[in-house]
């Protein structure tokens, strides 16, 4: 459950990878955000998740903002980039390793492939050669949290997940972990984002609890999904918003997200369709959508 302090302001954020440049999927996510952001009359801020060199596509993150300031939305607030906070993160796993919270694995996909969940010890033996991951120690019990829009969910962290993995191999933080740390660092109040990422959030939310973070709202928002079912993504190739002409987009991301197509027909630029879209945005009309498929 979320304990968010009734009255406090509201603070969103959007959090892309610079992996590839802003497509369809994304903006869907973005735009959802910066309107719930608008309509609760709060901050929406931009947050660049640049921890994962090996797949960051140079020029992406500056293509990013452009197209999304092309799109009418820019953070209200200095942009945060993630690989300018390697060291707190660093100090917060070191705080975890203080309490016995973590443990060193060096178990491969491999090796976890006829393991399936990993438990709170590492059972594989030391691999020559091999740095090791860290992963955080789970409870044997249910977390449960409420999205806005699909209701309560729950998951059983040592059953379904396992222990997870806090600190990558390549010493980088792993997403559960730097994802925690940031939105508390940035006050977020609710995280709105791709249901892609629902099934994460029990590990998220249990981590905060162990940092003693506050629980932001949560709001998962339907996928855009290709004809197979598939989630569109930067991975899949699909293709980037046209950042010269992102009003297409824009209206198709409005209908995607359940809103009346009606209310911004007749807005012929960007900003007086977002304009349209802030009075007449409802977000209990979201639609659940569909889960992606494997």
């Amino acid at each position: 459950m979320s304990r968010r302090t009734t009255g406090t302001p509201y603070r969103g954020r959007f959090a892309p990878s610079p992996t590839g440049d802003l497509h369809f999927g994304s903006l869907l996510a973005a735009l959802g955000s910066w309107l719930r952001a608008r309509s609760a009359g709060g901050t929406w801020l931009v947050r660049i998740e640049d921890i994962d060199p090996p797949r960051e596509v140079p020029g992406s993150a500056a293509r990013i903002l452009e197209t999304l300031k092309r799109c009418g939305m820019e953070s209200d607030e200095g942009v945060l980039w993630q690989s300018t906070r390697l060291e707190v993160y660093d100090s917060v796993l070191a705080g975890l390793a203080e309490r016995g919270l973590v443990f060193e694995c060096r178990c491969s996909r491999a090796d976890l492939a006829g393991i399936g969940v990993h438990g709170n010890a590492c059972t594989g033996g030391p691999a020559a050669g091999r740095r090791p991951a860290l992963r955080l120690r789970v409870p044997d019990r249910r977390v449960c949290f409420v999205d806005r829009v699909r209701g309560r969910r729950c998951q059983h962290l040592l059953r379904e997940v396992g222990a997870y993995v806090v600190r990558r191999v390549e010493g980088y933080p792993a997403y559960q972990l730097a994802v925690v740390v940031d939105d508390a660092s940035q006050g977020i109040t609710e995280v709105v984002r791709g249901a892609d990422l629902i099934d994460s959030t029990p590990r998220q939310v249990q981590l905060q609890r162990t940092l003693g973070f506050p629980t932001p709202a949560y709001l998962h928002l339907p996928l855009a999904l290709d004809e197979s079912g598939r989630k569109l993504s930067k991975q899949s190739r699909s293709v980037p918003v046209d950042a010269r002409d992102p009003l297409p987009a824009l209206r198709a991301a409005w209908c995607a997200l359940g809103q009346d197509p009606a209310a911004i027909e007749r807005r012929r630029t960007v900003p007086r369709m977002l304009d349209a879209a802030c009075l007449a945005f409802d977000w209990t009309r979201i639609p659940a959508g569909s889960e992606p498929a494997g």
